[in-house]
């Protein structure tokens, strides 16, 4: 059993998420949101993502993380914000030694829903339907627990494909 912490980064409001996988078997361990204080300085913001985040990986114990990438914005000042934030959601499971995984969003959304076009409710509505304890406050923390979900998914496709080759090799 390997339990993933999904996340969802933004300076504003960071989703995570929780997940236990065993082979193709998925259950919800928590969810949530980190909120910093906007009328605060980027630097303090970045303190207090990274302080939240490290408390969450000492409380939930991950063997592994995943975040989700950055989408270019058009505005080049908010795209600079969540790529801190983004930088932050990367480094504190890593300091922590955990392996760390990333995947877009269209990625994510194939994995969870089937379409890499999907929108925010029906990427909601298919983490409820697979996760049925998941509390989804936010869309920040479905989309989190989205990307611990793609992560499960994709570490079963890589183990069951090694599994399969090492086989090959001793035949």
């Amino acid at each position: 059993m390997i339990r993933i912490l999904g996340i969802d980064p933004g300076l504003r409001i960071t989703g995570w998420g929780v997940v236990e996988t065993d082979g193709n078997r998925l259950r919800h361990v928590a969810d949530g949101i980190v909120m910093t204080d906007s009328a605060a300085s980027v630097p303090t913001r970045l303190c207090a993502l990274h302080e939240a985040l490290s408390a969450l990986i000492a409380l939930h114990c991950p063997q592994e993380a995943a975040v989700e990438e950055t989408y270019v914005n058009t505005n080049a000042t908010a795209t600079l914000k969540l790529g801190y934030a983004r930088g932050v959601a990367l480094l504190a499971p890593a300091l922590a030694g955990l392996p760390v995984a990333e995947y877009g969003a269209k990625t994510v959304k194939l994995s969870v829903v089937g379409t890499g076009g999907a929108d925010k409710n029906q990427v909601g509505l298919m983490v409820r339907r697979l996760l049925p304890g998941a509390t989804l406050k936010r869309a920040d923390a479905a989309d989190a627990l989205a990307v611990a979900i793609c992560h499960a998914h994709h570490r079963a496709s890589r183990n069951a494909w090694s599994r399969s080759a090492a086989m090959a090799g001793n035949a």
